[in-house]
C-alpha cells in the first residue's frame, strides 16, 4: 500500500496535547494503536494491525535514521528522533519520536512501544538540511550502503561538535 501513495506538499498538525502511540511486535509489525494515530495517518485500525510500522515511512526520511533507531532498540536502549511520516492519502505530518522496548512480566522483550509528539518547529529546520544530506549521501552511496552511508556521516557530524546522538538530538 506504501509503494501506491503518492506524497503530497500538504502538512498536517499534532495537536500540541495529543501523542500518537503504538506497540509493535520485535519485527515491527503494529500490535496496537491509539485513535490520535489512526486519525492523524488516516488509517484504519484493521488496515494498520499486522503491517509493518514503516508503512508510514515518508520517502523524505533517510534510511540512516531508521538504521540508528533500530540499533539503539534492538540493543536495549531507548531512541529518540524526528521523524516526518506520510499519512494514507500522502499528506505528511513531523513528529518527536520516543522508542522503547516492550518486555514481558519476566523481562524478556516482546516488543516496541513507541510515543510520538508534535515537535518544536525550530527543530524541523534544524533536522531537514541534516535529512537531506543523508539523503544525497544514500543516493550516492546505493541501496546497500546507503543506510550505513548517512549514518556513518551523521555520526562524524555529532562528533565534530563533540557531542553524542542523545544530546545532539534533544538540543535541536
Amino acid at each position: 500500500m506504501k509503494n501506491l501513495i503518492t506524497p503530497t506538499q500538504n502538512e498536517v498538525h499534532l495537536e500540541d496535547q495529543s501523542f500518537i502511540v503504538s506497540k509493535t511486535d520485535l519485527k515491527g509489525r503494529i500490535t496496537y494503536a491509539n485513535r490520535v494515530f489512526m486519525q492523524i495517518a488516516g488509517y484504519k485500525e484493521q488496515e494498520l494491525l499486522g503491517m509493518q510500522h514503516n508503512i508510514l515511512r515518508h520517502p523524505d526520511m533517510p534510511r540512516g535514521v531508521f538504521r540508528l533507531l533500530w540499533n539503539m532498540i534492538e540493543g536495549g536502549s531507548e531512541c529518540f528522533a524526528y521523524v516526518k511520516n506520510l499519512c494514507k492519502n500522502g499528506d505528511f505530518y513531523w513528529v518527536f519520536a520516543n522508542v522503547t522496548v516492550d518486555y514481558d512480566k519476566h523481562e524478556n522483550p516482546i516488543g516496541y512501544f513507541s510515543v510520538r509528539r508534535r515537535p518544536e518547529r525550530s527543530a524541523i529546520e534544524a533536522i531537514t538540511p541534516l535529512y537531506e544530506e543523508m539523503l544525497r549521501i544514500e543516493q550516492q552511496a546505493g541501496p546497500r550502503d546507503a543506510p550505513d552511508a548517512s549514518l556513518k556521516w551523521l555520526t562524524e557530524l555529532i562528533e565534530s561538535k563533540d557531542s553524542v546522538y542523545e544530546r545532539f538530538i534533544h538540543t535541536l
